[in-house]
């Protein structure tokens, strides 16, 4: 049972594995995830390791992948998801070879694929271009025009440089081409300097869009046509169209002939549209084809990654035919961790089974905590403030109980806490499907999925004790107040407030909760503000009480019976008799001062004050009380007061200098040398060790003393936050209510029913955004710091690591994150 309350115990091993079975006995490691394997050639560079290239071609592979599943991307392809019983094991060597091809054929062919499609696909824009500027150049040329261009011209439009020059001086040349329609007007600029003004230039814009062949994007482009006179100028037109990346094509100026070219352009389109459609297909079986098997591929190279980079920490012995390996594996598994080397064993047909040893060590273990989807939440809380250290006490158990209490404490409201509850069942029925989302702020709700709900649970129950459901209160018991004066002589003109006394009004304690009457009290916010305070620092004393006694549960542990004595003793000792003691004046005021009370001196009014007490309490001092009314509650308090501080004060010398000489006095006469060093224990708790100087511990236990007795002063003043956060969210929720959904009942006839329809819309946005949402927040940071710093920091040291085995299962859930 004592593992439930504090980390495994952990054991050092020493694997001996045969290198024909390292790679299988490793993989069933690997699915077991039970060990955490130490580098035992953390000097050694990493090219230097023996398993180096296969890591290497372990990378070579995830390439592939990568490549693969980028191109299944891009084409839209659906990856098909695995279920929890379809995960692929380790790929044993045979397969590894077969996977190796297979991952290289697909990326050739898927290469080869996308380099005939790049090609095909610009030959493809390159004509409809071709057919965008003969079609849009109709009109650009006249019948004189054909005569004077009709001279020597170039009709093969194949020519890339596609440029009708004429041959005799005084004959035009022209360009005919396309460019973005965002480039033109630059274009044109450029053109008219070089030329000064001597080109004439056309264009049409192309209806539509056309691909970019440099960023893939769909952008306007526009077909221009240059007229111009010389050969130089036709080299300065054609360099300007270079840097303006504009594509120039063949265009006769004779109307039949440009008739001609469209439709051998035509026919050529349809060819192409042919072949890029078969293309299409062609890829798209490839890609079908591969999106089946490369999730089990994906899964198969990260295993076989992880196990030879694992290899690479083993050191082989003096002969080479054995892998020495070592790793911390729980005390509980080593069992499993035996039949996974067997297995392993078995899988490579090795002559000799590898087998584990146990070895002894003084080195401090990591710390590993067993959780299921319940506990996981709250053990991730602990171990955000720190990772505990090698068997202490776990808070977490704990904190299953009093992190909701507390949060609820501040969230006391029946109608905001269905509303947890509800989303937190959501959560829960739904959590099969819902565990796939990765999206990063609806991971954080779904892994304190049972946190929420536990919340919205007991804030139920705090918001029946304080009856606020959405700001009304629930009369279920019906009140135990009734009135005492005559109805038919109370009128509004003759007193505005009814005073209520229990001893005259047959009082009756409301069974559970607070009565419904106080929601039409005049003093209901003084009432709640006393009643909610008290109940916060009760709470903060007794929570803190309790984390001091857990620090007696490390000590016996530790066998550190010493300090029981020397620091629980007096650091109990001093909280209880000074805050502990306030309590019971809490109680003992409640209990004896009450309106049935015979006694002046123990009537209400007589009640003094707990806060002035505590305070001369502590000066010495005293008050004079009102006549008839005593200063202090019972016979003998102010004596028994003075016995409490003066016992407390002790405790401070007690703490600051009893662990220092019992250290001092239990240390042996002759110390190591300085350079000799004396380990310390595994999972040692404070400080003390033999090789550390007295004046070192003395400081430290100064600053342990001034820390806790400052600090007792503070946490419990911290513990008030429960009260202002629990009073802030009560009057915030009425303040809602009354500024805007009783606004819709003002209204009569169907304007009230649309009225209604409207504020409770309102209302229940802002209600569910900033009572729910914020404020649930709030108050949940609120109790994570009272957990964090009032109540951990009494007993928790928080000093160790974490417990990383070799897991595959926790490998693939990094990789899925990332």
């Amino acid at each position: 049972m004592g593992d439930m309350f504090r980390s495994e115990k952990m054991a050092l091993c020493q694997l001996y594995i045969q290198p024909e079975a390292a790679y299988a006995s490793i993989a069933e490691l690997g699915e077991s995830g039970c060990v955490q394997f130490r580098d035992l050639n953390d000097q050694v560079n990493s090219f230097q390791r023996k398993y180096v290239n296969e890591v290497r071609r372990c990378d070579d592979m995830e390439r592939r992948v990568r490549y693969i599943e980028s191109q299944l991307r891009k084409d839209d392809i659906k990856l098909p998801e695995l279920g929890p019983d379809q995960e692929p094991s380790a790929p044993n060597p045979r397969e590894i070879i077969d996977l190796e091809a297979q991952l290289e054929k697909t990326e050739n062919e898927l290469r080869e694929m996308s380099a005939n499609g790049a090609s095909l696909n610009a030959n493809f824009r390159h004509m409809q271009e071709l057919k965008s500027v003969l079609e849009n150049t109709e009109g650009f040329f006249s019948d004189q025009e054909v005569i004077n261009l009709d001279s020597n011209r170039k009709t093969d439009y194949d020519d890339p440089t596609a440029v009708q020059a004429g041959a005799q001086r005084g004959q035009l040349a022209f360009v005919a081409g396309v460019i973005k329609l965002e480039r033109f007007f630059s274009f044109e600029r450029m053109l008219w300097r070089i030329s000064r003004g001597n080109i004439f230039l056309r264009r049409n814009d192309i209806s539509g869009l056309c691909e970019d062949e440099e960023t893939g994007r769909h952008v306007l482009k526009t077909v221009f046509v240059a007229f111009f006179q010389g050969e130089q100028l036709k080299q300065r037109v054609k360099k300007v169209c270079t840097g303006y990346h504009a594509d120039v094509y063949p265009c006769p100026s004779s109307a039949a002939e440009r008739a001609d070219m469209i439709r051998d352009v035509n026919t050529r389109l349809e060819d192409l549209k042919m072949v890029l459609n078969q293309s299409a297909d062609h890829r798209n079986r490839v890609l079908s084809s591969a999106a089946k098997h490369l999730a089990r591929w994906t899964i198969m190279v990260k295993k076989m990654k992880a196990i030879y980079h694992i290899l690479n920490y083993f050191n082989p012995d003096v002969t080479g035919k054995c892998l020495i390996g070592e790793g911390w594996v729980p005390v509980r598994d080593l069992p499993t961790v035996q039949q996974a080397l067997s297995r392993g064993s078995k899988l490579s047909e090795s002559s000799i089974p590898a087998f584990m040893n146990v070895i002894s060590t003084n080195e401090q273990p990591p710390t590993f905590t067993r959780t299921n989807k319940f506990t996981s939440g709250f053990q991730n809380l602990i171990d955000s403030y720190g990772m505990a250290s090698y068997r202490e006490v776990n808070p977490a158990l704990y904190t299953c109980i009093t992190f909701p209490f507390l949060f609820a404490v501040m969230f006391g409201d029946m109608g905001h806490a269905l509303i947890l509850v509800a989303f937190a069942s959501w959560l829960i029925i739904k959590e099969r499907q819902l565990a796939s989302i990765k999206e990063e702020i609806f991971t954080i709700f779904f892994g304190g999925r049972y946190i929420i709900l536990l919340m919205g649970i007991f804030s139920l129950y705090t918001g029946l004790v304080y009856n606020d459901v959405f700001s009304k209160s629930m009369n279920i018991f019906g009140s135990g107040w009734q009135n005492q004066y005559n109805t038919s002589t109370v009128t509004d003109e003759n007193i505005e407030y009814l005073t209520m006394r229990p001893n005259i009004s047959n009082f009756k304690t409301y069974p559970l909760g607070l009565d419904p009457v106080w929601q039409l009290a005049d003093n209901k916010i003084i009432f709640l503000n006393t009643f909610k305070m008290k109940l916060s620092i009760v709470f903060g004393v007794l929570h803190m009480i309790f984390g001091v006694c857990m620090s007696v549960v490390n000590f016996v542990h530790y066998k550190k019976y010493a300090s029981i004595f020397l620091e629980f003793l007096p650091q109990i000792l001093f909280l209880l008799l000074l805050f502990g003691y306030m309590v019971f004046m809490m109680f003992y005021k409640w209990i004896v001062y009450n309106d049935s009370s015979l006694d002046q001196s123990l009537s209400p009014g007589c009640a003094p004050s707990i806060l002035i007490l505590f305070i001369n309490m502590m000066l010495f001092g005293n008050q004079e009380p009102l006549d008839g009314c005593k200063e202090y509650m019972f016979e003998g308090q102010e004596l028994l007061q003075t016995i409490f501080v003066v016992v407390a004060i002790i405790c401070i010398p007690w703490m600051l200098l009893g662990k220092p000489l019992y250290i001092k006095a239990k240390r042996p006469k002759h110390l190591p040398a300085p350079n000799q060093t004396v380990a310390a224990p595994a999972g040692g708790h404070g400080h003390g060790g033999d090789d550390e100087p007295m004046s070192e511990i003395f400081i430290q236990q100064a600053i342990h003393t001034i820390e806790y007795v400052l600090s007792t002063i503070s946490h419990t003043a911290s513990y008030l936050r429960l009260w202002a956060l629990s009073l802030a969210h009560a009057q915030l929720s009425e303040v809602l209510w009354n500024m805007i959904f009783s606004m819709g009942f003002t209204f009569n006839n169907y304007i009230g029913c649309i009225a209604i329809f409207l504020t409770f819309g309102a209302w229940s946005a802002l209600t569910v955004g900033i009572l729910v949402l914020i404020e649930g927040l709030s108050a949940f940071l609120h109790t994570l710091r009272l957990h964090w710093v009032e109540f951990m920091s009494k007993f928790y040291e928080g000093a160790g690591y974490a417990f990383a085995p070799f897991s595959f299962k926790q490998i693939l859930e990094d990789e899925g994150e990332g």
